[in-house]
């Protein structure tokens, strides 16, 4: 029988009354799902909530991906002003709004240009050919003969048309289709080229570039107390002090959750120096030993599951070798402190915030605070020098919780150097086993364990609340589980099934399902140890086989396209088969694509080592990226150049210090990075693939990264460090 077609005001009326926005719902058929829309607009499905044509003709961009510093703003106004034939300054760009942006969850997992960026390439297309369409009525011509520049629409006999003097009938009011076809690469004027980035004159200027820089009228300050340990409680404190301190408005107190606002900034820091020293507590869990660390870690509950896995016998007489890999617990060492500004007015929550998930936030406030998320809104505002899960969402919470003590004003809430290091979570510390077989120059059995805790403990879990302050209020949240996350992104699996033909794999994940350290998302997630491990042991397979690791990788892959990234790096370096270290300097090589469906990335690392000190310098690095479509040269270059360098400073220098009693981590003595004079010179060769889709590249660099380093290492030296980082203490031990 034919099924009846109800419109929204039906569908409405039908559901007692209940009133769905239209912006989301599209027109239902019962017993039919609607189309699967590319890219985020299936979950934002019109075309409104992507584009506004303005009067002016200027185009307005809405997009629920937030600015990093990995340029990703820009990168999206590009791919709009191309779709609509605009010029890049007449785009302005909305981020990261839970008032004014489709909500696409996280900025996270180099995603942004798949999915924003197809949803804006989509509705681009689609809005262009409607104003087409409008535009032929008004000039009385078929839409085939006109013509788009810079936004205005011209017919062939001179006549034209701009944008803005169809925005009155143009309604975007609608559900995107997505079978308009967006420009072939042939034509594009805008995408494929740099562009500056939006973000950087505010930054170099001295400008309100940063959550940090944001003042509003009437702002007060605020500080937040944390713990000696983890889940230590609140006993006592001596509150009247505070109180009578110069500036102190409100001390707030919700169990063992406590913090101070007052007028000025230094007012703040000072009233939080006395409620530390007079505060007591009690209680609290120990850590893991440092001494013991791994062990202890692989001791405890985990959830094993095989996720990769081919059969085939291994010849008898095969080679075998054994190898662990350790990665420690490392942070995202940002360098400002987590901030965030809070105003609660009128019953109405706002929160300025450099989350990466404006959406996922407000939901989890909503819960932690028992409100209603209608009544929160978030907006995302750039923070310095995150890519991951550190303090930005928990300082949001507890900018919340001393908003709603002064109400009606402003909370700028900012934490300390030592809440930044000490409170994070951190990227999980890691260990893999591996275990391979050669025979006649080949790869004939590999086998993969690697066991982790969480790498994503953000807010929007389902089944708990993701915030630090919450877990210490007198009605106490809790936290989300331990979770495995679906191939292949994965999380502590990230990168863990290799790429490489071997007839005979297995590869196993072994979740970690207690949270002794807290952990969460820090950039590649277990993709940078995991790449580290499999790279590392390429390369100790290839000398057991005595083949050289360049001609060693080759013959394990058949992807046209995996082959010609580490072909382009190997010539770009220029690479000799068979080369050998001094004995002080030598050259090592990475390889990884990126959750084995992204960016494309080789890397050559050069290597001097001082046998005395031993210290290990990178001077120079060579990479290669295959990332589809490239989208902004100059962008993807900086992002790979970027994580080039974070992975060196993490391989070299950078783990969490802590003893049982708590974190040792709480400033840049203790928590060293690498140093401007010890950037190495970083060459990048680009391949692009303009008719490919256009693939995550922000974090593919990492992986590969550690690998060259620890792979150069090792052949200057002839020995190998399988922990990292290669610190000095453990170079000399190495070299004994």
């Amino acid at each position: 029988m034919d099924v009846p077609r109800l419109t929204r005001r039906d569908f409405t009326a039908a559901l007692g009354g209940i009133v769905l926005s239209f912006s989301l719902v599209p027109k239902v058929v019962f017993g039919q799902d609607p189309a699967r829309l590319p890219g985020s607009l299936q979950t934002n499905r019109t075309l409104d909530a992507w584009l506004r044509i303005n009067a002016d003709g200027s185009v307005t961009v809405f997009t629920g991906k937030v600015e990093l510093g990995q340029g990703i703003v820009t990168a999206l106004a590009q791919i709009a002003a191309e779709e609509l034939e605009v010029p890049l300054g007449r785009v302005t760009m909305i981020s990261g709004d839970t008032g004014r942006t489709p909500n696409e969850g996280q900025t996270a997992g180099s995603q942004s240009i798949e999915q924003s960026g197809t949803a804006l390439r989509m509705a681009g297309a689609e809005v262009r050919a409607l104003l087409i369409d409008l535009a032929a009525k008004k000039l009385g011509a078929a839409a085939d003969t006109l013509k788009v520049t810079d936004g205005v629409i011209h017919a062939p006999d001179g006549r034209k048309v701009g944008y803005g003097e169809l925005t009155a009938e143009a309604d975007l009011k609608r559900e995107a289709t997505a079978k308009v076809p967006p420009k072939p690469a042939a034509q594009h004027k805008i995408v494929g080229k740099s562009a500056p980035r939006i973000d950087i004159p505010a930054k170099m200027t001295g400008g309100a570039a940063f959550v940090q820089d944001l003042r509003l009228p009437g702002m007060v300050h605020g500080r937040v107390v944390r713990p000696p340990r983890y889940g230590a409680r609140l006993d006592s404190f001596d509150e009247a002090r505070v109180k009578a301190m110069p500036g102190v408005i409100a001390v707030v107190r919700d169990g063992s959750f406590l913090g101070v606002v007052a007028r000025r900034e230094e007012q703040a820091i000072n009233a939080r120096l006395v409620l530390i020293e007079f505060a007591k507590w009690s209680g609290g869990s120990e850590l893991p030993d440092p001494a013991k660390m791994y062990e202890q870690l692989m001791s405890l509950r985990s959830e094993d599951r095989v996720i990769g896995e081919k059969d085939a016998p291994v010849p008898v007489g095969a080679k075998v070798l054994e190898a662990t890999y350790h990665r420690p617990y490392q942070a995202h060492a940002a360098i400002a402190p987590s901030c965030a500004v809070a105003e609660l007015k009128d019953g109405k929550l706002t929160v300025w915030t450099h989350s990466q998930g404006v959406f996922p936030l407000r939901a989890t406030i909503a819960r932690a605070l028992g409100l209603q998320p209608r009544d929160i809104r978030c907006i995302h505002a750039e923070g310095p020098g995150c890519y991951g899960h550190n303090g930005a969402d928990d300082a949001a919470f507890d900018a919340a919780m001393l908003a709603r003590a002064v109400n009606g004003r402003p909370v700028r809430l900012q934490w300390m150097r030592d809440d930044e290091f000490k409170w994070e979570p951190y990227g999980a510390a890691m260990t893999m086993k591996v275990k391979g077989a050669v025979a006649g120059g080949r790869v004939v059995g590999w086998t993969f364990d690697v066991w982790s805790q969480s790498h994503n403990m953000r807010p929007g879990d389902p089944d708990g609340i993701n915030l630090m302050g919450s877990w210490y209020l007198a009605d106490a949240k809790r936290p989300g589980p331990a979770r495995h996350a679906a191939q292949p992104n994965g999380a502590g699996d990230r990168n863990a099934i290799t790429l490489y033909d071997f007839p005979r794999q297995r590869t196993t994940h072994h979740l970690i399902m207690e949270n002794p350290v807290r952990t969460s998302a820090l950039r590649t997630l277990g993709a940078y140890a995991n790449v580290f491990a499999i790279e590392s042991f390429m390369d100790e397979l290839a000398a057991a086989a005595g083949i050289d690791p360049v001609a060693f990788r080759l013959a394990h892959i058949k992807d046209e396209r995996e082959r010609a990234v580490i072909e382009a790096v190997a010539k770009a370096a220029a690479w000799k088969p068979g080369e050998k270290g001094d004995g002080r300097r030598g050259r090592g090589i990475g390889y990884a694509r990126y959750k084995t469906v992204a960016a494309y990335i080789a890397v050559i690392a050069e290597v001097e080592v001082n046998r005395t000190a031993g210290i290990v310098k990178v001077p120079r690095i060579w990479t290669s990226a295959d990332a589809g479509q490239i989208i902004n040269p100059d962008g993807l270059t900086n992002q790979i150049e970027g994580g080039v360098i974070q992975s060196m400073s993490w391989t070299v220098h950078e783990h969490v210090r802590f003893d049982r009693n708590g974190i040792l981590s709480e400033d840049w003595m203790n928590y060293p990075i690498l140093t401007m004079p010890d950037v190495p010179k970083v060459e990048t060769v680009l391949i692009n693939r303009p008719n490919e889709r256009a693939l995550g590249a922000g974090e593919a660099a990492p992986g590969p990264t550690a690998a060259a380093i620890a792979n150069a290492f090792a052949a200057a030296t002839g020995r190998r460090i399988r922990e990292l980082p290669l610190t000095p203490e453990r170079v000399k031990a190495a070299l004994a």
